[in-house]
């Protein structure tokens, strides 16, 4: 029986563990799934655009800014990702709410009609900032700044904790959210 979940959205502060749960669904998860993060948009924009004005700028002490100019791709992104789900694709959509509340209810507005499972990915701050300093890609700091402010305000279908839980393990928590989402349709029937 196949999922009812079309979309997975994992929010969490940086190096909390997103991607790695990401492809841990990928592998565990009975349906094929596209995982697509908000730093492949980052990755894939023109570099005028990664070092701040109208784009996504970092701040020295990990504060993140993000511009209208980023904000209207980011607009077109987030539209193209759902298309994918409407045109049949199921999607683990990888991001950081830094606007909080703001942040999701412009995914919800994307994806209305769909089915969605809200996902919470949390880690202390602490080893979030031990993951950016090992990974030495990222601004110092951002992870710290990141830790709780993308979760306030929010409320999840699930949440995980990665502080201590391997990648894979809050993956097959999630993937049994799923599937009781299966047994749940099945039930109402």
């Amino acid at each position: 029986m196949a999922s009812t979940v079309q979309v997975i959205v994992l929010n969490g502060g940086s190096s909390s563990g997103k991607s790695g749960i990401a492809r841990c669904l990928q592998a565990v998860l009975p349906e094929a799934w596209l995982a697509i993060g908000v730093d492949t948009l980052i990755d894939v924009m023109p570099p005028r655009l990664q070092l701040g004005a109208g784009g996504i700028g970092f701040a020295d002490d990990g504060e993140v800014t993000v511009g209208a100019e980023f904000r209207l791709l980011e607009d077109a992104w987030m539209e193209g990702v759902a298309a994918m789900v409407r045109a049949g694709a199921r999607v683990i959509v990888d991001d950081v709410f830094l606007g909080g509340i703001e942040s999701r209810q412009r995914w919800e507005k994307v994806l209305r009609g769909l089915e969605v499972l809200w996902v919470g990915v949390r880690c202390d701050a602490d080893v979030a900032a031990g993951r950016e300093l090992a990974r030495g890609d990222r601004v110092a700091g951002m992870a710290a700044v990141q830790a709780e402010l993308v979760h306030r305000g929010m409320s999840y279908d699930v949440e995980v904790d990665t502080t201590e839980t391997e990648a894979v393990e809050s993956a097959k928590a999630i993937a049994e959210t799923v599937a009781a989402r299966v047994t749940g349709a099945a039930d109402r029937r």
